[in-house]
């Protein structure tokens, strides 16, 4: 008999209605509960889901029995609170993208996690996507030799957004780098490591709150240059060049279905496409460390510490 974990959903916004609708088909998850400050919406989500409850308070959500892993899907600054309150009723955390607003809040996310001995992962999504994977996998079979340069983008125009909207808002953790430009700075960490040299510019909205910002992040050996905006429509491409060869990772390279790798003249190209929404890959990883019974998944404490001093890195140098 298979071993379904049981899960439970705070937050019911557009991603948490993607990551439900994957959850639902994958066979080792049986979604238990789901909470939002809204109760009106949770019981809506509830039918669409087939979930068995619905709450208007999260704490709730934390304190059923029945419930072992909470997917956190609230705005970015209720994250530290929701993953603090979930991990003290002894539930294991995916908790969305950024883990918290900075190194400080992650540290103390991490500590409360690793005192309860609970699992707890930040939900970056790209570190599963098989074709993200597979472009590590090239680069260190020396299909394109050694890894010298890197180019991502992600950007779409969003400036028509009203101030109060979670992306204009900074005291939702809005700005185009927390949202999106985690992306970027995601491939040139997970290909390249940590850079020794940070060069940032950025361009502030009226709130106060970024709305385009350029990274060139230097290497040993090797450059990423990295961009997000909410100022401009793109195609989201991304590429990784070495010294004999380069794979392109086409838009939106973040969740893309398909890789090209360019070796001298040959063209390999393979179609990858994702299951569902692409959440997949994330609940199967979740579900074994919690079958398993381990407290960090392949994207690692260390990982979001890591990533998030990225971050930091690049709003203090260009300040």
């Amino acid at each position: 008999m298979i071993r379904k974990v049981k899960w439970g959903i705070a937050g019911l916004g557009n991603i948490a209605n993607k990551f439900a609708a994957d959850l639902i088909k994958n066979s080792e998850s049986d979604l238990v509960a789901v909470a939002s400050s809204d109760l009106e919406r949770a019981i809506k989500f509830k039918s669409s889901y087939g979930a068995k409850r619905a709450y208007k308070y999260y704490d709730q959500l934390f304190d059923d029995e029945d419930v072992e892993v909470v997917y956190i899907a609230s705005l970015n600054n209720c994250h530290k609170k929701m993953t603090f309150n979930a991990l003290g009723s002894r539930k294991a955390v995916l908790c969305e993208k950024p883990l918290g607003l900075n190194t400080a809040e992650i540290k103390q996310m991490i500590e409360k996690a690793k005192n309860q001995n609970c699992f707890l992962m930040e939900a970056l999504w790209s570190r599963f996507n098989p074709a993200i994977n597979r472009a590590k996998k090239w680069i260190k079979e020396g299909k394109i030799g050694i890894p010298r340069f890197i180019y991502a983008e992600f950007s779409f125009y969003r400036l028509d957004a009203d101030i109060s909207h979670r992306l204009m808002d900074p005291e939702k953790g809005g700005g185009a780098l927390l949202d999106i430009g985690i992306y970027p700075l995601f491939l040139a960490y997970y290909i390249l490591g940590m850079p020794k040299k940070i060069k940032a510019q950025r361009m502030l909205g009226p709130t106060g709150v970024d709305i385009q910002t350029s990274m060139i992040l230097e290497y040993e050996d090797a450059h990423a240059m990295l961009y997000c905006g909410i100022t401009n429509p793109s195609e989201n491409n991304a590429k990784i060049c070495g010294t004999s060869g380069q794979i392109i990772l086409p838009g939106r390279w973040h969740d893309t279905q398909s890789i090209k790798l360019i070796n001298n003249t040959k063209v390999l190209e393979d179609k990858l496409p994702t299951e569902g929404n692409g959440f997949n890959y994330q609940i199967k990883e979740v579900n074994q460390c919690i079958i398993n019974n381990k407290t960090e998944g392949k994207w690692s404490h260390k990982n979001s510490l890591e990533l998030a001093s990225l971050l930091e890195n690049v709003k203090k140098f260009s300040d």
